[in-house]
């Protein structure tokens, strides 16, 4: 039958209490799950539930971008993010740019969650303050995530290998500036800050598969490099040059001595 409260949750010992707390507070037909990505789709599809909760780590930090994916599959569906951990405020708001219409709390106070739950279950939406409040303080309402380009799931493949601009550059065959943009655009579409996010993010997504991490620039060369850097000297030679030097003093020294001797 249509409707209901479908909760998605990694929390499997809990699920008896989540369903009674949300029916007590006046949900109706509440299912509980922990099915994902196509089964999940699956699942929204065979009950149409009138409200999604998705807690907010079930996808750890790749949530926002899961619930993008979501909020695309069923552009109507009223989807609201759950918090009952620490999750940063600035990852959070991407839940509400993402397509989710409400974002509860715990960590904002009991009386503040259940203000959020109680307008969540009376139709309307809610964002917990924290969140808002990352929102208001821009003067750009933040991007949507986005899914990714032929191109910038290579170029997240050769980050996750290792390879430096130049060498995605390279192996691309375009310009070092059409890196720096198109890493501009991974960052943005996958609402992570680095390449190291990067790299975990597209790990956890399954956008680079671990057997895919076995590539290697073409002129592969680990540091320090094996020649004398301009400006700077080889260590090793400086070692080898003080040898020599010690060993043609000892000989001047042996000379020194001999010639002492004949005298």
């Amino acid at each position: 039958m249509p409707g209901g409260t479908l909760v998605v949750s990694r929390a499997v010992n809990l699920y008896p209490f989540i369903r009674k707390k949300l029916t007590e507070m006046g949900f109706e037909n509440v299912v509980v799950t922990g099915v994902e990505k196509d089964g999940l789709n699956m699942l929204i599809r065979e009950m149409k539930p009138r409200l999604v909760f998705m807690g907010a780590k079930f996808y750890r930090s790749e949530t926002p971008y899961m619930i993008a994916a979501l909020h695309k599959a069923f552009p109507k569906l009223n989807i609201a993010a759950v918090c009952a951990s620490d999750f940063p405020d600035d990852l959070a708001m991407y839940f509400i740019v993402n397509g989710a219409r409400s974002y509860v709390n715990l960590l904002e106070g009991e009386e503040e969650f259940l203000k959020g739950m109680g307008e969540i279950r009376d139709g309307r939406a809610y964002i917990a303050p924290g969140v808002q409040r990352r929102i208001e303080m821009r003067s750009v309402y933040p991007r949507p995530t986005g899914e990714l380009s032929g191109r910038q799931v290579a170029m997240a493949r050769l980050i996750a290998n290792g390879f430096t601009g130049a060498e995605i550059a390279d192996t691309l065959h375009i310009s070092e500036g059409t890196v720096d943009n198109g890493k501009s655009g991974i960052y943005t579409a996958l609402n992570v800050r680095n390449e190291r996010e990067v790299i975990r993010t597209a790990i956890n997504l399954g956008i680079v598969r671990p057997e895919e991490l076995d590539f290697f620039p073409r002129d592969y060369v680990l540091k320090p490099k094996p020649y004398k850097v301009k400006g700077r000297r080889d260590k090793g030679q400086e070692v080898r040059d003080k040898r020599e030097k010690r060993e043609k003093s000892k000989e001047q020294r042996a000379k020194s001595n001999k010639r002492g001797e004949g005298a």
